[in-house]
């Protein structure tokens, strides 16, 4: 019978206040401390802390055969530490238990390997160094922001003890292959691949509650059968979602922390066993390589870059922000607020994708609209400008 292999991604951005034009040079004051200590204490009420108490409780109730993974940002860590101390003791907990994982990312949730592949290494180790400080594990697996993948991320981080690279199951690259199997990066074989398989995740995390879906209301019974049913040959079932999946995207009252509680028992029951992603990267050979020649992440339908870099406004942003780096390293005062604004979200405001994929986007953003997130941005990255020193910067076209 295959492995479980769960995994839940923990992230808040630093949202930015209203900013205009008239702002720069006056205040630097750029972050919405409000907004995002409110939205931080709603989803720990919410997700976090009745999440964390379940997990904790199947844990012990399993006896350590129910174990998960967390990739959590230093954003949202750094709220904690600040609005919600018990949240972050109740990670602790859980890593305590030698049952859970934390895998490593760039610790301000950033699309820097896009961009700036020295600003992308400093992140990594600085991310690193979090979770060893917080949790005493130094992460072996590594995700990066939003599953974005390419066959050089594996080159990139061959070497620098890293065993697994978390990704996409993507149809388009896998073709007739199953996301259930342990596979190598084309570009580095000693990276192995942990695909997700999207389809058994997302029936968790976006087709739950959804009251016309044909599966409605699913049973925990009938999902651990579809999980038995990946065949006796799969390697392991890599269920990856947003831990905010868990009573903020799916509310408490469409069942889904009752469905999560009963889940540990009815898996183990079926005979399959619950790994770690660094279990299941060392357990298993891998099966072939995978080549992945253009970037794929798990963002919207097209499973691409599109969410944060599809359109004028984004490219402008992106490219904008990073020409800045090299004068805010020589400005401490300006580089943590600079880092704050290397975080995805950002640029996923400005997105202008509807149709499939537009309320997902709108419910995440902050903004009226992706133009007025644009010129946010751009008004703070001004003001970045002038304190850095940088006189000769302007946006990029």
């Amino acid at each position: 019978m295959p492995d479980v292999c769960m995994y839940f991604q923990v992230h808040q951005p630093d949202r930015l206040r209203r900013y205009s034009v008239f702002d720069i040079g006056n205040r630097r004051d750029y972050f919405d401390d409000s907004l995002n200590k409110e939205v931080l204490l709603k989803v720990s009420d919410k997700c976090y802390r009745p999440m964390n108490a379940l997990l904790l409780e199947a844990i012990r109730q399993q006896e350590g055969r129910f174990r998960v993974a967390f990739s959590i940002t230093c954003c949202v860590l750094d709220q904690m530490e600040r609005w919600a101390p018990d949240v972050l003791d109740s990670f602790r907990a859980l890593a305590a238990t030698g049952c859970v994982e934390f895998l490593g990312e760039t610790s301000k949730h950033s699309l820097s390997f896009l961009v700036d592949r020295n600003e992308f290494d400093y992140q990594v180790q600085t991310h690193r160094d979090r979770m060893q400080s917080l949790f005493g594990q130094t992460p072996r697996i590594f995700r990066n922001t939003e599953l974005i993948y390419r066959n050089d991320l594996a080159a990139h981080l061959s070497g620098r003890g890293f065993q697994a690279i978390i990704a996409e199951g993507v149809d388009r690259i896998l073709q007739w292959r199953s996301p259930n199997f342990v596979y190598c990066a084309e570009s580095s074989r000693d990276i192995k691949l942990l695909l997700k398989n999207y389809r058994l995740s997302d029936d968790i995390a976006f087709r739950f509650g959804d009251r016309g879906w044909s599966e409605y209301p699913l049973r925990v019974e009938t999902y651990a059968d579809w999980l038995g049913r990946c065949g006796p040959e799969a390697n392991s079932i890599n269920l990856f979602m947003d831990y905010e999946t868990f009573g903020e995207h799916q509310w408490a009252d469409t069942g889904i922390f009752d469905f999560m509680r009963q889940l540990p028992t009815a898996v183990l029951e079926r005979g399959m066993r619950f790994r770690t992603p660094s279990e299941v990267a060392r357990e298993f050979d891998a099966a072939a390589p995978v080549d992945m020649p253009d970037y794929v992440s798990w963002a919207d339908t097209e499973r691409d870059l599109t969410a944060w870099y599809g359109n004028s406004m984004q490219r402008s942003a992106m490219t904008s922000l990073y020409s800045l780096r090299e004068a805010v390293l020589s400005s401490p005062d300006a580089l943590d607020d600079w880092r704050r604004l290397t975080t995805s979200d950002h640029f996923y405001y400005m997105c202008t994708k509807y149709f499939a994929d537009g309320d997902v986007h709108k419910y995440f953003s902050p903004y009226e609209s992706p133009y007025e997130a644009y010129i946010t941005f751009m008004n703070v990255m001004a003001d970045l400008a002038q304190r850095s020193g940088y006189s000769a910067w302007v946006p990029a076209a």
